[in-house]
């Protein structure tokens, strides 16, 4: 859904209600849990270095969990402070060139920080309001040489029209996002932000 002005509570509650009964967009829903790239997609790993040991851990987790990844501003999800958990419905909103998307999203698995990888976070799945199809896991890891990181890995391509049309603004967009998301991480856990991206 694209709209003018930033949309407000009762038009995100309207769309959120309509995502409940939409079917994901795309066929390899979960694919984010496994290494390999999809065909077809445009797939993305990016990655950042954000301290040691398990009080940098838990902060990362705890960021993760309060939605503090997203840059904010022009990019954000609704509700605010929703639960992590298989199956919300989500709207992440973005501002992109004075427009205003609401974006259909389900959360498709989580990883609860159990065994021995230490990994924390969820993926969510684009539903068939979203302007690009695809899935996007957003993980804290906790490596055995005690290093934690914040890991973004996602496969994607054009849903809407407007996102095929314009596929390397969309783009643009994309890696805006990974860049301020991974910053963002850093600053939240305590580093300068200043990454060479």
């Amino acid at each position: 859904m694209v709209s003018l002005q930033k949309p407000s509570g009762d038009l995100t509650q309207f769309f959120l209600e309509k995502q409940a009964l939409a079917s994901y967009a795309y066929p390899e829903i979960g694919a984010t849990a496994n290494d390999a790239p999809l065909p077809g997609y445009t797939n993305d790993r990016n990655r950042v270095l954000l301290g040691k040991g398990e009080a940098v851990y838990r902060a990362a987790c705890e960021a993760l969990r309060q939605w503090r990844m997203f840059p904010g501003g022009w990019a954000w999800i609704e509700p605010a402070g929703a639960t992590i958990e298989a199956g919300q419905n989500l709207a992440m909103v973005a501002r992109v060139m004075g427009l205003y998307w609401l974006n259909g999203c389900r959360i498709t698995y989580t990883l609860d920080g159990s065994g021995p990888d230490r990994r924390f976070g969820f993926a969510y799945g684009t539903l068939p309001d979203h302007a690009e199809c695809g899935e996007e896991r957003f993980s804290i890891e906790w490596l055995p040489d005690d290093t934690v990181w914040y890991d973004l890995k996602a496969f994607s391509k054009p849903r809407h029209w407007l996102a095929r049309l314009a596929k390397p603004v969309a783009r643009a967009y994309q890696r805006r996002f990974v860049r301020e998301s991974l910053r963002k991480m850093r600053l939240e856990i305590g580093g300068t932000g200043n990454l060479p991206l």
